[in-house]
């Protein structure tokens, strides 16, 4: 059988790695592990927010990854080349199966899914360069036609000619983009003796832009060496392209009806591969530190938040997808009226527009600015300095004791996980998968309890109930309270016990 490459056609200058299969694992064994939580509030179908869904996005296929480390700690997602011929061999004999008991040449469900998820949802590939008279300027683009409006801005963030490399995920429109940034030093006394361009594209899905930071790390370098070089960008393009509705209303149809079933359960692991040694999971956990369980609650509640940091801008991305992480619920039916916790990656004050129209989000900025306008947030990250101004909130940046001994059990967790991958050779097991599935037990831990509670004859809280959602019936008081306003649990009673902290 003829393995079916990731990449485009005619780039025969990049590698195609190898994949390697998990020993032990079955394939369709490595899919299921690969899909564990989602970036986004998991529900039933009824109230879905499949994750990597949101604004007609698809969920990724699972592949693996080879890691391209960059220097600024927290590398770009890596290069990848899927595996087809391990995926058919699965999908053929889940076909048997499926033959033998059904007597039917239909496809089954699992089958379609995972065909769907190998397609390719490009809508635009785009140059972006720094000009010493004009600034930040759109250089070239595919299809010409599409409105790229602003995007200059984001593909090139506010500091960047401070550092020489960086990878950018943002939102533009209904869309997502990656773009990759690149600073060179040159003999011109024209350029100032810099040239800056990044090299980008847009799709519908955040989940599978990944798969190109290494051929977008190797565009822009093709870019400043050799300006105007655009065959490669055309042919991949040609190649990767989603095919838009022609309905023409700019949104791209990603998952087929029938597909949804399939999408809550196998699409659960947002497949935004960190190709860190330690893992940007890790990096997050060590950089916030007992403070992620204070954005976890902010996360919950669906507040908005905003993250500042100079660039280089990669590593902050990563901290966005951590924080939507945090959020996970895969009850059914569990938020159905709770506002989406929408990632929307790197900002600046072009979007300020949009940001005032959002209800959550988490998002992050190289733009000092942004702290003044108070309106546009609810939370503001500044390092690891977690802050907000609202006074309604100011008591959730407290830590309770119940959320020490959480992150307590979380930092046990991963250094047995450790242990186990450094003596053992567990290869399998992930701190990615270990920090998202710890806050999404936790999250479900909650609304499982606050369900059993509702459906009682005595729908009351009390300090036993707290408890057993793993709060503080002291400490986490107002974070309940607000909890249950948000989520539509106000008609539960509270003990006058959990009246007074």
């Amino acid at each position: 059988m003829v393995e079916r490459s990731d990449r485009a056609p005619l780039l025969d200058w990049e590698e195609v790695p190898s994949a390697e299969k998990p020993s032990g694992a079955a394939p369709a064994a490595v899919h299921t592990k690969e899909r564990l939580a989602s970036p986004s509030n998991s529900r039933a179908p009824s109230g879905c927010s499949a994750p990597g869904l949101g604004w007609s996005s698809g969920p990724g296929g699972s592949t693996h990854s080879r890691s391209v480390s960059n220097a600024d700690g927290c590398s770009a997602p890596p290069a990848t080349s899927s595996d087809p011929t391990g995926e058919d061999e699965a999908l053929h004999s889940d076909n048997e199966d499926h033959l033998s008991d059904s007597g039917s040449m239909e496809l089954s469900l699992e089958d379609r899914m995972v065909k769907w998820e190998e397609k390719d949802q490009i809508v635009s590939v785009f140059v972006v360069a720094f000009n010493t008279r004009s600034g930040n300027m759109l250089e070239w683009c595919l299809p010409k036609d599409m409105d790229l409006e602003g995007v200059e801005f984001k593909a090139i963030a506010s500091g960047s000619h401070r550092v020489t490399t960086d990878f950018i995920y943002f939102r533009k429109g209904s869309y997502f983009g990656l773009a990759c940034f690149a600073n060179m030093a040159v003999e011109s006394a024209v350029e100032r003796g810099a040239r800056m361009k990044s090299v980008g594209i847009l799709s519908p899905s955040y989940t599978l832009l990944y798969r190109y930071m290494s051929f977008l790390e190797h565009q822009v370098r093709l870019q400043l060496q050799a300006p105007g070089h655009y065959s490669p960008l055309e042919a991949f393009y040609e190649d990767k392209r989603a095919l838009l509705p022609p309905s023409g209303d700019g949104v791209v149809t990603a998952c087929p009806a029938n597909a949804w079933g399939a999408a809550i359960n196998h699409c659960m692991h947002p497949e935004m591969k960190i190709t860190h040694p330690a893992g940007c999971m890790s990096q997050f956990i060590r950089f916030f530190g007992e403070q992620i369980m204070v954005l976890w609650k902010l996360a919950l509640l669906r507040r908005r938040i905003l993250i500042f940091s100079p660039p280089p801008v990669g590593v902050v991305c990563y901290r966005v997808y951590c924080c939507c992480c945090l959020a996970n619920i895969s009850i059914p039916g569990i938020g159905e009226a709770v506002p989406e916790f929408r990632p929307f990656f790197y900002v600046n004050v072009a979007d300020i527009s949009a940001l005032e129209n959002e209800l959550s989000y988490v998002a992050c900025t190289t733009e000092k600015i942004f702290e003044e306008k108070k309106d546009l947030y609810d939370v503001y990250v500044d390092n690891q300095n977690v802050k907000t101004y609202r006074d309604g909130l100011k008591p959730l940046l407290r830590l309770s004791n119940a959320d020490r001994e959480k992150y307590r059990k979380l930092t046990e967790q991963r250094q047995m996980l450790l242990y186990s991958q450094e003596e053992n050779g567990d290869c399998v097991s992930s701190e990615e998968d270990l920090f998202i599935l710890f806050f999404l037990e936790q999250n479900n831990r909650i609304f499982q309890t606050l369900g059993e509670v509702a459906g009682s004859p005595d729908p009351m809280l009390t300090q036993e109930s707290v408890r057993a959602m793993g709060l503080d019936p002291h400490g986490d008081r107002l974070f309940l309270l607000h909890l249950l306003e948000i989520y539509g649990y106000d008609t539960l009673l509270v003990s006058e016990q959990l009246c007074c902290s």
